[in-house]
């Protein structure tokens, strides 16, 4: 579940599909990433707020909790939580009202349509995120 590298950046993925789950902590991991885990928006925003990784993959149609509330709730929990990075991994398109509506409110840093990635891609984009230069977070 974790890679040995102590000072490794922590990714957490939350999604509730577990080939895709698997799949996700395969290639992270590979790429030097600890990747820390959650089935929910309830698990995800818990496991965020108490290890406070460098970066969040987020799944939107969840039980429990889905990944708009988890969002929303993760961006009024504080500091951190306004300014970590964020990728929608949804099957759900960008073009749909809601989802314009909710990427505007919330400001993820990428949205990714499932379909149309690959493992691999989805490892570049978040080692791209991951190493470009902070921006200041009001």
């Amino acid at each position: 579940m974790t890679t040995d590298t102590p000072d490794a950046k922590k990714v957490l993925v939350i999604e509730d599909d577990e080939p895709t789950l698997k799949a996700l902590r395969i290639v992270l991991e590979g790429a030097g990433l600890t990747v820390l885990e959650a089935a929910n928006g309830i698990g995800g925003l818990t496991v965020a707020l108490a290890d406070l990784p460098d970066i969040i993959l987020l799944d939107i149609l969840m039980p429990v909790m889905d990944g708009w509330e988890m969002l929303r709730q993760l961006r009024e929990s504080g500091d951190w939580g306004k300014c970590v990075p964020v990728v929608i991994l949804t099957n759900l398109s960008a073009d749909e009202d809601k989802q314009i509506r909710n990427i505007a409110a919330l400001g993820p840093s990428y949205f990714m349509v499932k379909a149309d990635w690959k493992a691999e891609g989805v490892v570049d984009k978040v080692l791209e995120i991951l190493s470009a230069e902070k921006v200041p977070c009001p």
